[in-house]
């Protein structure tokens, strides 16, 4: 993958500011630190960084092409895996081409098709085109939002960038955080609402939207979204079409002139990919799978964790004979890695998810430059347990948070009385409710379930996206995630929800479609989330790093939170906290780890709160 970013200012000559797009571009270096190559125009400047996967030579950027004397510029991060069917169309419309990268197929289409571009694309995109002639500049997300692209219409102009640090770096604007930011934050946290970058002004492009900025000023539209429509296939259609979908879909995502993985977590969704993937690699298909330190010691079944990995990681191993990589990373490095997590993200996240995940993502860096994952398949075939858990379906509110109360509590008492957190968590969920896609003849079991569908692939897929996509880029690790396939989205969709525990099981349809896919221990063990530390050294390492937060008598955490609440959450190392503070595992030593990863964003980004 690649960063992109650019300036755009209709008022003055941007051939001057090579200085503050260098600035710009370089803090996107870990996106891509193969090539840095930066293009001036008139009234623009766009920078890239690029992590080679296709086409070394002909894949360079920005790039300039040129149709009937009429000039495009582009920067541009994904993968498009319709690149040939593409290519072929636009050749039969009299364009030719000079290399055989997706880049040039990309821009080639918008000088073709304009904006409706995006609508024949396949892939993981956030792009920008500038029409000299025009000059207006066209951006584009993907459908599901796997890459991003955040802006802000500065006093300066208009700016873009894959990160938000791309454009922190930029002089007028300043880390700025008001109160609808540290609503977001300790309402949502480490959720966003689409759209919301948590600094005052900076804005994240939508998925599925484009976005044209001219001298008129800016325009944001939606290009596609699911439908409802009567779905006509019987069961077993319905799972031999899911499989098909699901094989295209990995096998489109498997061409890279570079060496590919597989995540294998010994999970049905990591495990189909892998069975997949190996069918088309071979023998030898590069694996890993990662835990932590001690975990065979401490491990404790629960309902969220009814068992260890590890078992299921080795059936997978000897089933489709792959080269494994079993990655344990050691407690303290779990907590030294905290830090880096924040600067991957701008912005506090999913604490030590967070930072194994980076640490994880580096190790299969040093042998693989891209490897699949499978991330979106809970989301999309309603795995978790509020798709099926009565309390969790009808909660009239995100079912993923339970603490917004316990949230309240710790405010300090002048945020206390003004942020109202549950009600803003409700408002934000209410939109999105509202917005669901109900088929003509949905009853309200099929209304529910798709708004639960809506809800989550909005907000729970689009968190653990982010997740992926920063941890990933910052080890310069392209990570691809089959089930975030929009075609395979479109038709789940509307698979009846009962059929989706088919066999009283979640992802039930899934399982049937991968019959013969998977080994039947696999197919049919209960969904374990991502794994987390149970050794009891990271409780301490996580008390005393808050301990010594505590300490400071200018911790700019006591602006913020309550200081005696704060100091009896940590003498309990959390356990005084009930509930998860988010997910399923959020709690004890993991919401220290959150809460310290506020405290160094706040530090670190000399956050301002106005």
């Amino acid at each position: 993958m690649c960063g992109i970013t650019g300036w755009l200012q209709f008022h003055k000559n941007m051939k001057e500011e090579q200085y503050e797009i260098n600035r710009m571009v370089k803090t996107l270096y870990q996106r891509g630190p193969d090539q840095q190559n930066t293009y001036s125009g008139r009234h623009i400047i766009l920078g890239h960084t690029r992590l080679i996967v296709i086409d070394p030579e002909g894949g360079t950027q920005p790039m300039v092409k040129t149709h009937k004397r009429h000039r495009y510029v582009l920067v541009y991060n994904g993968e498009l895996y319709n690149t040939q069917p593409l290519r072929s169309e636009l050749q039969r419309r009299g364009y030719s081409f000079s290399s055989h990268s997706d880049t040039e197929v990309v821009l080639t289409a918008y000088m073709e098709w304009k904006e409706s571009c995006v609508e024949k694309m396949n892939g993981i995109f956030a792009f920008a085109v500038w029409d000299e002639k025009k000059e207006k500049l066209f951006l584009a997300r993907d459908r599901l939002g796997v890459k991003p692209l955040f802006y802000t219409e500065a006093k300066d102009g208009f700016l873009f960038g894959s990160e938000i640090k791309a454009l922190l770096a930029h002089r007028s604007v300043q880390p700025v955080v008001k109160e609808e930011g540290l609503l977001e934050l300790f309402s949502l946290g480490p959720s966003r609402t689409p759209g919301h970058g948590i600094y005052d002004g900076i804005k994240e492009l939508e998925p599925a939207h484009v976005m044209m900025v001219s001298k008129r000023g800016v325009k944001i539209r939606r290009y596609w979204n699911v439908e409802s429509v009567q779905h006509g296939h019987t069961l077993e259609e319905t799972a031999e079409s899911i499989r098909e979908k699901l094989y295209q879909a990995a096998k489109r995502q498997l061409i890279s002139d570079k060496p590919i993985s597989t995540f294998l977590s010994g999970g049905l969704d990591s495990s189909a990919l892998t069975a997949i993937a190996s069918k088309e690699y071979g023998d030898n298909l590069p694996t890993y799978s990662i835990d932590y330190e001690g975990n065979e010691q401490y491990f404790t079944s629960n309902d969220y964790q009814p068992d260890s990995d590890q078992a299921y990681i080795h059936k997978m191993i000897q089933a489709c004979q792959t080269t494994h990589h079993d990655e344990r990373i050691k407690v303290e490095t779990l907590a030294d890695m905290l830090e880096e997590a924040v600067l991957a993200r701008d912005l506090p996240g999913m604490a030590d998810i967070d930072s194994s995940l980076l640490w994880f993502c580096k190790k299969i860096k040093k042998k693989t430059v891209v490897s699949l994952s499978g991330e979106c398949a809970d989301e999309i075939f309603g795995g978790y347990p509020w798709f099926y858990k009565t309390h969790l379906l009808q909660k009239d509110s995100f079912p993923w948070i339970f603490s917004l109360s316990r949230r309240q509590q710790l405010l300090h008492d002048k945020y206390r009385k003004n942020l109202h957190l549950e009600e803003y968590a409700k408002k934000r969920y209410q939109e999105t409710i509202a917005n669901t896609p109900y088929g003509k003849n949905d009853n309200e079991t099929e209304q529910r379930h798709k708004e639960m569908l809506y809800l989550n692939m909005h907000w729970f897929m689009a968190t653990l996206l982010e997740r992926k996509d920063r941890m990933s880029m910052r080890a310069s690790l392209e990570v691809r995630v089959p089930f975030a396939d929009h075609e395979l989205v479109e038709y789940v969709w509307n698979v009846p929800a009962e059929w989706k525990r088919w066999g009283g099981q979640e992802k039930g349809i899934l399982r049937k479609a991968l019959e013969g896919v998977v080994p039947a221990d696999v197919l049919y063990r209960k969904k374990n989330p991502y794994p987390k530390t149970h050794h009891p050294t990271y409780t301490q390492l996580m008390t005393e790093r808050m301990e010594n937060v505590l300490a400071q008598k200018d911790t700019p955490l006591y602006d913020i939170l309550d200081r005696n609440e704060l100091k009896k959450l940590v003498e309990s190392k959390g356990d005084s906290f009930q509930v998860p503070w988010f997910g399923q595992l959020m709690t004890g030593p993991q919401l220290l780890a959150y809460l310290w990863q506020v405290h160094y964003w706040l530090t670190a980004y000399n956050v301002q709160i106005r």
